[in-house]
């Protein structure tokens, strides 16, 4: 990757899709998929806007960019989100053959690694970008709903 165009770089934007959802009072997780340095798609969850449990930012964006390549597999393209995936967004992950998955924060309780999920057996995984910052955004939501 350029200097310009790095795993921060492309975390950031995931971060601003995490705020969205802040401001929503949603959970703020936010995703963005990039292929060749350039954002194809982007999302964050919308769960209690739509009333939908499957309104993951991750299932948001890969829509998008199935749309946007006009195909259901993202070979070639990277996942950057705030959270990592549960396992309804690890399967979707999976059949779509993303070949790259960037995430900020784990979740030990829910994310798929702790539900014993995979991801397809050709992509890469790379955690911890950013993670301060995505976590303080979480942890900051939840006191929040507490108080």
């Amino acid at each position: 990757m350029t200097d310009t165009f790095d795993d921060v770089y492309f975390m950031k934007k995931a971060l601003q899709e995490a705020e969205a959802a802040y401001e929503k009072g949603e959970v703020p997780v936010g995703a963005v998929i990039v292929v060749d340095y350039r954002i194809i798609a982007k999302g964050h969850n919308l769960t209690e806007t739509l009333i939908d449990v499957t309104a993951h930012a991750e299932m948001q964006a890969i829509t998008s960019a199935s749309g946007f390549l006009g195909g259901k597999y993202l070979k070639g393209c990277t996942l950057y989100v705030t959270l990592e995936p549960c396992q309804m967004c690890a399967g979707a992950l999976y059949w779509s053959q993303i070949s790259r998955v960037v995430f900020a924060t784990p979740d030990p309780h829910r994310g798929y690694r702790a539900m014993g999920t995979s991801l397809h057996p050709k992509t890469q995984v790379k955690e911890g970008v950013m993670e301060e910052e995505a976590s303080a955004l979480l942890k900051k939501f939840f006191k929040e709903k507490r108080d």
